[in-house]
Parts: structure tokens; sequence; C-alpha cells
């Protein structure tokens, strides 16, 4: 699987682990940055690891930052692209097999190392379930298209 992987530098020491786990596990991984520790915006990195997954460049893409939730906000504004920050490996396959997730937020401050690739270990093998949930994803799809229209 192709995907693209950004953070801000909260998120930086986290985002070099994954990276280096995912290649591991064969993926291929398109680091879109940051490259440092010194503070950097978020919105920035949200926005390139969601232009790749909204133009198709990715299949998915992994962000990270303080809580995940001004990644999740930033990157849910590209068409086709559905967010959501993560809290449990729980909340991490429900989200791919009901809504069909496609960037994972994480917070680097509030999880440990070790739930995080727990997380996107699982959010990366589960795929989506399709049925019922196949409709709403098409709802939301259809409102997001509505909502560009008008613009």
């Amino acid at each position: 699987m192709r995907i693209a992987i950004g953070s801000d530098h909260r998120g930086y020491h986290l985002k070099e682990k994954l990276a280096g786990i995912l290649r591991l596990k064969g993926h291929d991984v398109v680091d879109v940055g940051t490259s440092l520790t010194e503070s950097v915006d978020y919105p920035d990195f949200a926005a390139e690891v969601a232009q790749q997954v909204s133009d198709g460049g990715t299949e998915r893409g992994i962000l990270i930052c303080g809580t995940g939730i001004g990644m999740a906000i930033t990157a849910n504004k590209y068409p086709g692209v559905r967010a959501a920050p993560c809290t449990d490996e729980v909340t991490a396959e429900i989200s791919r097999r009901h809504n069909d997730l496609n960037v994972l937020c994480l917070s680097a401050d509030m999880l440990s190392p070790r739930s995080v690739e727990r997380m996107v270990q699982v959010w990366v093998e589960t795929d989506f379930e399709g049925g019922r949930h196949q409709r709403r994803v098409e709802k939301i799809s259809a409102i997001e298209g509505k909502l560009h229209e008008s613009e």
C-alpha cells in the first residue's frame, strides 16, 4: 500500500518511527515532513498528505500532531478525504470498517508509541465492510459534492 505520512514538530519522532515500521512491512511510504523538531505549522503538513490522498497519489495517509484534531480538521477540507483522530485500536478498526477512513490522525502527546503502533497496524490491515456502510459513505461524498458545487 502507498501511504503518505506527515507531522508537525510534536509528532516528528513518532512519524519517523511509524514510517520505518511501515516500510519494513512492505508499504511504500511518502514522507512529506516535517524533518525538524523546531516549531512548524501543522496545517502545512496536513494539506500535503490530504492532497496526496485526494488526488489518488496515495491510498491512505497518516498525520501526527499534538492531539490529531487540527490535522483532521485541515485534512477534511480536501475532496474525498475522510480523516479522524483515533485514540485506540477499536476506533481505528471501526473507522476503517464502517467509515472507510483514508487519513488516520494521531496524537503524539496523549498516546504511547506502542499503542500508536498497534492502532496503525489495525488500521492498515482492516478492510472497509461496504454494505450499509457503503451507502452512508456515499451520502457523505454526495454532501461534499454539493458543498463544492456551491463554491
